[in-house]
C-alpha cells in the first residue's frame, strides 16, 4: 500500500470512529419509541377494534366536540387527505358523525355518537404510563420535553419547505 492510501485509509477509519452512531441519534430514539408505542398499543386497541390514529381522533373529539376536519387535523398533525378516510370508517363504525356546516357548506363539522363516548371511555385507563416503568415526574418531564421538541422543530422549519 502506497503512503498515500495508507494515510487516505487512516483518515476514513477515522472519520467512521467520530461519525455518530444510529443509538445515538435523538430522531432514531424518538422513532423507534414510536414505534414501541405502537406495537404496545395495537393489542389494547385490536380488542377495540381501532387503530391509534382512530383512537387518538376520539380522545381529542372527547376534548372537544363538533370540530372541522380542518381544526381536527390540526391537532393531530394530519392532512385532511389522510385524515377523511379515518374519521370515514369512524362513522362506519357508529363512533362518529360528519355533517356539513350549515353556515360553510364547504366545511365538514366532526362529532361523536354516544357509541363513539363508549369506545372512548372503555379505552380512557389504557395509556401506557405504567408499562413506561417512568416516575410520574419523569413521565410528566419526558412528556412536556417531547412537546417543547416538537414545537421548536416546527417553528425552526417554519418556511423552509421541512414542515406544513
Amino acid at each position: 500500500m502506497t503512503k498515500a492510501n495508507m494515510t487516505r485509509a487512516k483518515q476514513t477509519s477515522s472519520s467512521r470512529a467520530a461519525a455518530p452512531r444510529l443509538e445515538n441519534f435523538l430522531c432514531f430514539a424518538i422513532y423507534s419509541a414510536n414505534l414501541a408505542y405502537g406495537r404496545a398499543y395495537k393489542a389494547i386497541l385490536d380488542e377495540l377494534g381501532l387503530t391509534y390514529t382512530q383512537y387518538i381522533a376520539l380522545v381529542a373529539l372527547s376534548e372537544e366536540d363538533n370540530q372541522t376536519v380542518s381544526s381536527l387535523g390540526e391537532k393531530l398533525f394530519l392532512e385532511s387527505n389522510t385524515l377523511t378516510p379515518i374519521l370515514k370508517n369512524l362513522e362506519t363504525m357508529g363512533y362518529v358523525r360528519r355533517q356539513r356546516d350549515p353556515k360553510d357548506e364547504r366545511k365538514v363539522v366532526i362529532s361523536l355518537t354516544e357509541a363513539g363516548r363508549r369506545v372512548r371511555d372503555k379505552a380512557l385507563p389504557l395509556n401506557l404510563v405504567r408499562e413506561t416503568q417512568l416516575t410520574p415526574e419523569e413521565f410528566a418531564l419526558l412528556q412536556k420535553s417531547v412537546v417543547k421538541l416538537r414545537n421548536n422543530l416546527i417553528e425552526g422549519t417554519k418556511g423552509t419547505g421541512k414542515s406544513k
